[in-house]
């Protein structure tokens, strides 16, 4: 009989809001901090972590409990838990900074559009990143607005000399805001219709993107829009799978952050 070996739950490190900014009309900065922060790495760009937070109508931080598959509270709810991009992490100043997208509806998002200096959370990980290949002739990166921040990382991790097409796709044309400058790097905003289903005008545009032989993607955003352009890639374009690492960060009709699934 094989015996499962039992998941060890992730630590929680609790840190407090030091100072929430915006990075642009629908994105905020919200920069965590405390002494649990110490020691706590992230070795690769496009990481995630979770976010632990109070439950909605509540400022205190209840640490769920694990049942060897998932987190939950001691009423049987389920946490205020969400991963996102740790776009920087100060390990001098114990300071780790998330980039969240506001919008309605969202647990994460209304947390992080009213937190304040002091506000309490937690954060688990670091999860998987992004292993580059530096000697790929070029790289394709194409997300929705959540993935923004894991695009920026990488466009500040690839090679200078190595051709970078972004592809991104934004609900609303004030979400555009500047992104790190890579010397061989052309970005694309797609304004996605009114209407529209998350991703359509994504899938679109990764659709026409031109793929020189050897070309790396890496593509996140809504489950069902990614889910599109794997097959897209893989199927109707024949790309190795090796060469296209593709993630849903977040379901359309749920509310939440990001959530990795690639």
């Amino acid at each position: 009989m094989t015996v499962r070996a039992r998941r060890e739950p992730p630590r929680f490190r609790h840190v407090t809001v030091r100072g929430v900014e915006p990075v642009s009309r629908r994105m905020v900065r919200v920069t965590l901090a405390g002494p649990d922060l110490a020691g706590f790495t992230v070795d690769e760009p496009a990481a995630s972590v979770r976010l632990l937070i109070p439950s909605p109508g509540s400022r205190e931080l209840v640490v769920p409990r694990w049942n060897g598959n998932e987190f939950l509270l001691p009423d049987g709810r389920r946490p205020a838990l969400r991963a996102f991009t740790p776009r920087r992490v100060d390990a001098t100043a114990l300071e780790l900074d998330l980039d969240v997208v506001i919008h309605d509806g969202g647990v994460a998002s209304e947390w992080a559009a009213s937190a304040e200096a002091g506000d309490v959370a937690a954060v688990s990980g670091p999860g998987r990143g992004y292993a580059v290949d530096r000697d790929a002739p070029a790289f394709l990166l194409a997300g929705d607005e959540t993935a923004v921040p894991a695009m920026s990382q990488l466009l500040e991790t690839l090679p200078a000399e190595t051709q970078v097409h972004v592809l991104v796709e934004v609900a609303h044309p004030d979400a555009r805001f500047a992104l790190p400058d890579h010397p061989r790097a052309t970005i694309e905003w797609h304004d996605r219709p009114p209407g529209a289903p998350p991703g359509d005008a994504l899938v679109r545009a990764v659709s026409e993107a031109t793929l020189v032989a050897g070309t790396r993607v890496w593509a996140a955003g809504e489950a069902a829009a990614v889910q599109r352009i794997r097959r897209q890639l893989f199927e109707d374009r024949g790309l190795p799978r090796p060469q296209a690492t593709v993630r849903g960060y977040w379901k359309h009709g749920r509310s939440g952050g990001t959530e990795d699934d690639g």
